[in-house]
């Protein structure tokens, strides 16, 4: 039988702090997932929780330091303290009483603490102690990864492949209503722990477009058109998020005119897209002597006051 002090490497008067510190230090460095090729680290992980699970619990370890029980939790005088006949721990008498002793099943030891401080256990569970109660052992820690997506890739949902940190590459589902922040759970690919792996989260991050932006769930795009096209209309071809289409310019379309391409933005969580949003900006050659010419010439033609409504 070991002395429990001494497999945690502690004086018998060390706190209830020192005493779980130690315990978590020799834990981590004993845990049989990260000794899998050495048989003797899981038997020493195994002594050093017993000795825990015994130290951790005030009655145990009150018995063990009066000398009540063993190292492993058992009585060391199996008929009464002081004999046959004798009494039982607290004076009174009645011989040996089997409840007076514990064998490992006791309230005192409850390793979840620890093992969630050491392994990531995320809610619900605890570990399966030597002593103590016995729980679903906890899964390993989250990890987080932080993905930056293309603008285009994200309104079109493209699949986004990804290396994670044991080096495998994944390939990504983005979901409909992705944009900045949305985070996406990938089970069992985070730490290692004794109820398994636990998983990875991806949080993503949508890079800017030089020409396109985002509003809700709708793209806007600038459109710029010459002067040629503004009056005289025709067709003139546009971007998209996935590929160009033709959009038929009316005759005498000015700047600032708005165009809807429907199901050409975003897709919606609650299912379908938004639309593309194209507003018209009318782009002025450089002046020549012909253009300067021309416009004098014809300035009489629009007598409108385009600034009317501004009271000006």
């Amino acid at each position: 039988m070991a002395d429990p002090y001494s497999t945690l490497g502690v004086a018998r008067g060390a706190s209830e702090a020192d005493i779980k510190k130690a315990y978590r230090k020799l834990a981590k460095e004993l845990h049989p997932d990260r000794n899998k090729d050495n048989p003797k680290a899981s038997e020493r992980f195994s002594q050093v929780t017993n000795a825990y699970d015994l130290l951790n619990d005030k009655d145990k370890r009150a018995r063990f330091d009066r000398g009540e029980i063993d190292g492993d939790g058992n009585p060391t005088s199996p008929f009464g303290h002081g004999g046959f006949g004798g009494g039982r721990p607290g004076g009174q008498s009645g011989g040996f009483r089997p409840e007076d002793y514990s064998f490992g099943g006791g309230e005192g030891a409850d390793m979840s603490d620890i093992f969630e401080g050491l392994f990531g256990n995320r809610g619900g569970g605890g570990f399966s102690s030597g002593f103590g109660r016995r729980q679903p052992p906890p899964k390993g820690a989250n990890i987080a990864y932080k993905l930056r997506v293309p603008f285009i890739d994200a309104a079109a949902l493209s699949p986004q492949r990804t290396m994670l940190g044991d080096g495998k590459t994944v390939d990504l589902k983005l979901p409909a209503g992705v944009e900045n922040g949305t985070q996406m759970r990938l089970a069992g690919k985070g730490e290692p722990g004794p109820g398994g792996a636990g998983d990875a989260i991806v949080t993503i991050e949508v890079t800017p477009h030089r020409y396109f932006t985002r509003d809700g769930d709708d793209v806007r795009l600038d459109l710029p058109i010459t002067l040629a096209e503004a009056v005289l209309g025709g067709g003139v071809k546009v971007p998209t998020v996935e590929k160009p289409v033709m959009l038929t310019i009316p005759k005498g379309t000015s700047s600032g005119k708005v165009f809807r391409l429907k199901g050409k933005g975003f897709h919606k969580k609650g299912g379908g897209r938004g639309d593309q949003m194209i507003t018209i900006m009318v782009t002025v050659p450089q002046v020549s002597p012909e253009l300067e010419a021309f416009i004098n010439e014809h300035k009489d033609i629009d007598t409108r006051n385009p600034r009317a409504d501004m009271g000006v």
